[in-house]
């Protein structure tokens, strides 16, 4: 399993562990600087959703802190993190961190090493900050405002940590295994970030503090006296524990946790290996790219999170509070980002299905579906409309059906259902999200669509002013998702709504390229049509470089991706300029003439009226990816799956070592580790892996499943200069497929082995560029085959059946 490690500035990199029910950030030398901007330096140090447990947790050795200067390594593991310190008197100190699954506790080893026999003191420092993940600093009411101070207390058993009220009871306990030999509840006790820098609740901060200035905490220590045997290690376990039901529930948890600490780590990494066992590649001539599919399987596993008991109500963007409309007693999705973004998104979680699915992680993507949908129908009334984002109290911030928009998400949601349905072959998933889904789309067609032109209005993934009333993303999202819609409907009979899908999706696939394609030498679609302020359908294409251009590429509908090949040609080999891609993938909007002036270079002669934006998301950088591999452009594919890779995994560039982030270092967006704590991106965000996991699986290795209607074709590309990609135990329904493809000279051999999956199987490969088929066998007779022209270019495909081994000869 990967471990990366990392010695430099590790004051100035964040730290991550996550567990479904809890995560922990500080930072890579053990302090927990205040992080975060949600709710202002608070969204750091130990959270067990949907609470905040603690600002920090700090070990010192004899007076000696194991923080900033002490640390010597930071090592990032699959499901755990590693902290290494030199303490006084030659001793050296080990500090490992990990969650262990369905516990909303953190369990931290302690292990020290002397030179020579000696006792020493370990000193605990702990310091709370009981409060919910909502509200925030900015929001009505604000987090200062229903924040309540915390009380302490301590014994022989432990530090224990309170908030109450007439509605609430927050609990917190730390503990070890052993009994310290001292206790001290009252005080900061904040290891050494005492007294503490507080960062202001609103204008600039420091680049570094240690607390917000409405933190309302409280702190307490533990001393013990360690003996150390000369040249043997000596490993203390503690736990951090709680919960938002009270004291007996946190109790629980800490007991679970320290019951056996070196059986749950154990427990943890077997865990994690299993999740490296699953679509476990070969790349030689991509050894980068393996990598991250190697890491970006540990980062969707440490992104899944759970809560219970959400009390769902309609907070209007942060300006109300009503009553709760109900509650869910559970709910467990692939979270968007840590430490600000770790709750419930439908768009994070829509792309990232389709990484999750590629990773073998079925589970999750049925259990975010689900949560979508029981938070929707509950806030919506049944609407159809899909929440956009949902913290994990509960709280809708946005995508009720008061809000303007989230149309892409309410779209999505159907083809979310389809890709599920179609990897898996359950139909049990297309019958539990089909109501939703049909709902999902009927909403967007009669009542997102006024002027009764097809197009859907509402916001869509660009978040930013002056963009005209429908949107290209919508529009691609729609059509890609009343086809999948038609798809399930059709599986179950319901010749109503396929009919009224396939109807509205050729209607609107049949006069897509003559509205949306803006042309005029920009070699791009628009990004929006109808002028906001012109009070009626004039349908005007409003161009303005943003990074959903790309999505008419990207969409991949049941029958290949929606833009025509050479409005598609032209468009990507538009993006690929440095108007639009820099040195790690596409910018969020590109340069180029606007009324603002141009920071950048200029690749066509338009006037956009709003400001480039010259920002490289990882997302928009896996959307690019897609896109070029949806179109066989493998070549000019790997510039974008490169770019996730090394802001993931190139030290020269990383925060985390292993984590894919928000946003990579770019002209408009300063690296991470050189802004302020409280004004960082995403260390961690799950879209990413959206641009490194399916362009390996399904375009490279080219596994397609449509287990719903018993088919799987198997048909790799290898790109351009390589000679082999291979794969084994892709997940597919209950079994699995591995594959390999090999360019030796003149001939093309494809090995495919099916275990355990009920279909029909076609394999296959895509020819060279430039290359025609001369033969095709299977163990050296030549079998029936058919060449397919597709968007990918030109494919062989043969039916061989579930176990292959097929030669392609060249010819050309």
């Amino acid at each position: 399993m990967p471990e990366t490690t990392e010695r430099a500035r590790l004051a100035d990199r964040r730290s991550l562990v996550v567990g479904d029910r809890l995560f922990v950030q500080g930072d890579a030398s053990g302090a927990y600087p205040a992080s975060g901007f949600h709710t202002r330096g608070e969204m750091g140090g130990f959270w067990a959703p949907p609470v905040k447990l603690l600002d920090g947790l700090w070990f010192g050795v004899d007076g000696s802190w194991l923080a900033g200067g002490s640390a010597t390594e930071y090592a990032s593991g699959a499901g755990y993190e590693r902290f290494r310190y030199q303490a006084p008197g030659g001793v050296t100190a080990e500090r490992v961190q990990f969650v262990p699954d369905g516990l909303q506790s953190a369990v931290i080893g302690v292990t020290l090493r002397a030179p020579r026999s000696r006792t020493v003191t370990l000193a605990v420092d702990a310091h709370s900050d009981l409060m919910p993940a909502y509200p925030w600093t900015g929001t009505t009411p604000t987090s200062t405002e229903r924040d309540l101070p915390d009380s302490v207390s301590g014994d022989r058993t432990g530090l224990t940590f309170r908030e109450q009220s007439a509605d609430h009871d927050y609990a917190a306990v730390v503990s070890g295994t052993r009994a310290p030999s001292g206790v001290r509840a009252g005080g900061t006790h904040r290891g050494p970030q005492d007294p503490p820098v507080l960062c202001p609740a609103t204008g600039d901060a420091p680049y570094r503090c240690d607390d917000s200035a409405g933190g309302k905490g409280a702190g307490g220590g533990l001393e013990y006296r360690v003996e150390l045997s000369a040249n043997r290690p000596t490993t203390l376990w503690f736990a951090v524990s709680g919960s938002e039901q009270g004291l007996a529930a946190a109790r629980s948890q800490q007991r679970a946790a320290l019951a056996d600490p070196a059986g749950a780590f154990a427990a943890k990494l077997d865990a994690r290996r299993a999740v490296a066992a699953r679509t476990r590649v070969d790349l030689p001539g991509d050894r980068l790219l393996q990598s991250s599919v190697e890491w970006s399987k540990q980062n969707l596993a440490d992104s899944v999170q759970e809560a219970r008991d959400l009390r769902v109500r309609e907070v209007n963007a942060g300006t109300a509070y009503p009553a709760p409309v109900g509650t869910v007693a559970r709910a467990r999705w692939i979270g968007a980002g840590f430490p600000d973004y770790p709750w419930l998104f439908a768009t994070d979680g829509e792309y990232s299905a389709h990484a999750a699915v590629a990773a073998g992680d079925f589970d999750s993507v049925r259990a975010h579906l689900r949560a979508l949908r029981d938070v929707s129908d509950l806030v919506n009334r049944r609407s159809g409309k899909v929440v956009h984002e949902v913290v994990s109290t509960g709280d809708v911030y946005f995508g009720t059906n008061a809000d303007p928009g989230n149309t892409d998400e309410t779209a999505k949601f159907p083809s979310t259902v389809a890709l599920l349905w179609r990897w898996t072959g359950d139909d049990s998933v297309r019958d539990e999200f089909y109501d939703a889904a049909v709902r999902a789309l009927r909403y967007v067609d009669r009542t997102l669509d006024t002027d009764g032109d097809g197009w859907p209005e509402g916001l869509g993934n660009v978040e930013r002013a002056g963009m005209g009333e429908e949107k290209l993303d919508n529009t691609v999202y729609y059509i890609r998702g009343l086809r999948d819609l038609a798809d399930l409907a059709t599986s179950k009979a319901d010749r109503e709504v396929a009919r009224w899908a396939t109807t509205k999706a050729d209607d609107l696939q049949s006069r897509f390229e003559a509205q949306w394609w803006n042309g005029a030498g920009t070699n791009a679609y628009a990004d929006s049509i109808d002028l906001p302020d012109a009070g009626g359908n004039d349908n005007t294409r409003i161009f303005q470089r943003h990074w959903t251009g790309v999505t008419p590429m990207e969409a991949d509908l049941p029958t290949g991706p929606l833009a025509q090949r050479d409005h598609a040609l032209a468009a990507l080999t538009q993006r690929e300029k440095p108007c639009y891609t820099g040195e790690f993938g596409l910018y969020h909007t590109g340069s180029g003439p606007t009324t603002t002036g141009n920071p950048g270079p200029s690749c066509d002669n338009a006037v956009s009226q709003v400001p480039s934006e010259r920002s490289t998301f990882s997302l928009n950088t896996a959307i690019m990816a897609v896109a070029e591999g949806n179109y066989g452009r493998l070549s000019q594919q790997r510039a974008y799956t490169t770019g996730n890779a090394r802001i993931q995994l190139d030290n020269r560039v990383w925060e985390k070592p292993g984590a894919m982030p928000e946003i990579a270092p770019s002209p408009d967006f300063t690296a991470n580790i050189d802004r302020p704590f409280t004004d960082r991106s995403m260390v961690l965000q799950a879209w990413g892996t959206y641009g490194v996991l399916w362009p390996v699986v399904h375009q490279q290795l080219g596994i397609d499943p449509d287990l719903g209607r018993r088919t799987l074709s198997v048909v790799p590309q290898i790109p351009a200069g390589q000679t082999r990609v291979a794969g084994e135990n892709i997940l597919l329904g209950k079994g699995s497929a591995s594959v390999s493809a090999e360019l030796t000279g003149q001939v093309l051999r494809v090995r495919a082995s099916v275990e355990r999956v009920r279909a029909d199987v076609v394999v296959g490969a895509v020819l060279p560029e430039g290359k025609r088929v001369a033969a095709v066998t299977v163990g050296g007779k030549p079998v029936p085959y058919r060449v397919v022209t597709t968007s990918r270019g030109t494919e062989v495909r043969a039916a061989v059946g579930p176990r292959a081994d097929l030669s392609i000869r060249l010819a050309g």
